[in-house]
């Protein structure tokens, strides 16, 4: 993604809205621009990767990840692993539809549904009821979805191995 043209266009908008002051006015806005550059390219990284962000969170286990080479930011998509074919659920009693998730992250075929209690700090529920309403989602779903989504990360993260090279004292 090429951040250049956004950069350029905040310029040319500051210049242009500088052109109805006096030419003490241009003038000054002149001198700011180009040290603005940084801060705005900075700015967009930053809506970027919150973009990126919230994006991964509703393609769990999915991710979008943004990357910098150079100048440059780029978008990096990892899907669910192929070993993690999505199933469909059917609606749970409440009536809220479970959605797709990883047959990995549940455990295979997916036949109904359980019930088990959670409880919460009060903090942590008030918190999980706003991000549920925020993504439009019942509190059972937004559960489902963030469980399952631990879960597939959990097991990526055990397979994951670590190594360590070098001399030890």
């Amino acid at each position: 993604m090429e951040l250049r043209e956004y950069v350029e266009a905040l310029r040319d908008e500051l210049v242009a809205a500088s052109a109805a002051g006096d030419s003490e006015t241009r003038a000054i806005a002149e001198r700011l621009v180009a040290p603005l550059e940084p801060a705005v390219r900075l700015t967009l990284l930053k809506v970027l990767s919150a973009a990126a962000d919230e994006i991964s969170r509703d393609l769990a286990p999915g991710s979008v990840d943004l990357r910098l080479r150079g100048m440059e930011p780029s978008f990096v998509v990892t899907p669910p692993s192929s070993d993690e074919g999505l199933v469909e659920a059917g609606p749970d009693e409440t009536g809220d539809a479970a959605g797709d998730w990883p047959a990995e992250a549940l455990g295979g075929a997916v036949s109904g549904t359980a019930r088990i209690n959670f409880r919460p700090p009060q903090a942590m529920k008030d918190q999980i009821e706003e991000a549920a309403s925020r993504q439009g989602m019942s509190v059972n779903a937004w559960m489902v979805r963030a469980s399952a989504s631990a879960l597939a990360n959990s097991k990526r993260a055990s397979r994951a191995r670590q190594q360590f090279n070098g001399w030890v004292r």
